[in-house]
């Protein structure tokens, strides 16, 4: 803008920009919205595939060749509808995720895993563009599926750390990272727990291969994997239980050992979303697949990921944030422990 067109107006509408700060709590917010997004975004793609939306729009960004949104057909609809609210939330987050610079005070982990999530939302974008310019090719749906989970990884550990108490400032009045973290359990049951998420992403990548060679592939004329549904199911499975078995035997040795309780209602609410996310399995598997069960079965999939992070990143412990004095003198709940407490 000029600075003869400039008005006192907008100078200070600039002045106050530059001086809005966002607090350690309001940031904490905005992470936890960051969790919900990534996590909604993967559920509405997954009704796409499901709904045979997938080529509902044949080219990116725009629907078609000739048309830059979708004509008034259900399938272009769908997709072009689902790019808009991906868009949309993208377009949130990518404004929301950069708060980590007006976070005061300013802290450097916090700071790097924002910018991941802002430099991988639009990678994100550009792939699912990729996977429509290749009709629909498994290998580009697996990637576009596991790229938003690493994505939604991001978000949890964002979450997580930012409900650390910040460390002293530094020279320029930055925030260090928080302290060395203490174990809340034996080292060995800390190593179970870490051992988990990688189970946990064994079980979500072989999963995406049964979806590539189930019938459900976005498109009728999508391409498969030409593997046997039933041999790459019996493998999904074996990979269920083995996770299952690591999973219980992990919270048996805690509960022996008399791990605190905030770290057994974690494990015991993993418990449950991953009984649920095999019951879902078996049931949509011998009844014949039906689109709404693998929506429910993908949704469980985000779900679970989410929890068996959240539970391997709370096996160690640092000091929390609180509430400033004028606000409270205790530690501020968590939202996520406040949902898994008993009534």
């Amino acid at each position: 803008m000029p600075a003869a067109s400039r008005t006192p107006s907008d100078d200070n509408w600039v002045r106050r920009l530059a001086a809005y700060r966002l607090s350690p709590l309001a940031f904490r917010r905005v992470s936890l919205f960051a969790v919900w997004s990534l996590g909604f975004i993967i559920v509405t793609g997954a009704a796409v595939r499901l709904t045979g939306s997938g080529l509902g729009c044949t080219d990116w960004p725009a629907c078609t060749h000739n048309d830059l949104v979708s004509p008034w057909q259900y399938h272009a609809l769908v997709e072009f509808g689902n790019r808009i609210v991906t868009g949309v939330v993208s377009v949130v987050l990518l404004a929301a995720v950069p708060l980590s610079a007006l976070r005061r005070p300013r802290r450097s982990d916090l700071t790097w895993l924002s910018w991941g999530l802002f430099a991988g939302l639009p990678a994100e974008i550009v792939l699912g563009g990729e996977v429509v310019r290749h009709n629909l090719d498994p290998p580009y749906v697996m990637a576009h599926f596991l790229f938003s989970l690493v994505l939604l990884a991001l978000g949890v550990a964002l979450y997580h750390r930012s409900g650390f108490e910040d460390g002293p400032l530094d020279g320029r009045g930055r925030a260090r990272r928080p302290g060395t973290p203490s174990p809340l359990v034996s080292r060995a049951q800390l190593i179970l727990g870490r051992l988990l998420p990688p189970a946990a992403g064994v079980v979500i990548f072989l999963g995406t291969i049964v979806t590539s060679t189930g019938p459900h592939g976005g498109a009728p004329t999508a391409p498969r994997f030409h593997l046997s549904l039933h041999d790459v199911a019996k493998l999904h499975s074996s990979a269920v239980w083995g996770f299952l078995g690591l999973s219980v035997f992990t919270l048996w040795r805690m509960y022996r050992s008399g791990a605190p309780a905030e770290v057994m209602r974690r494990g015991e609410t993993l418990m449950v979303v991953l009984v649920c996310q095999g019951a879902v399995g078996y049931l949509q598997y011998f009844s014949g697949v039906p689109a709404w069960l693998v929506e429910i079965h993908v949704t469980l999939a985000a779900t679970l990921w989410v929890f068996v992070l959240l539970f391997a990143l709370g096996l160690t412990t640092r000091p929390v944030l609180v509430a400033p004095a004028n606000v409270a003198s205790r530690p501020v709940a968590d939202p996520v422990d406040t949902l898994l407490a008993p009534a």
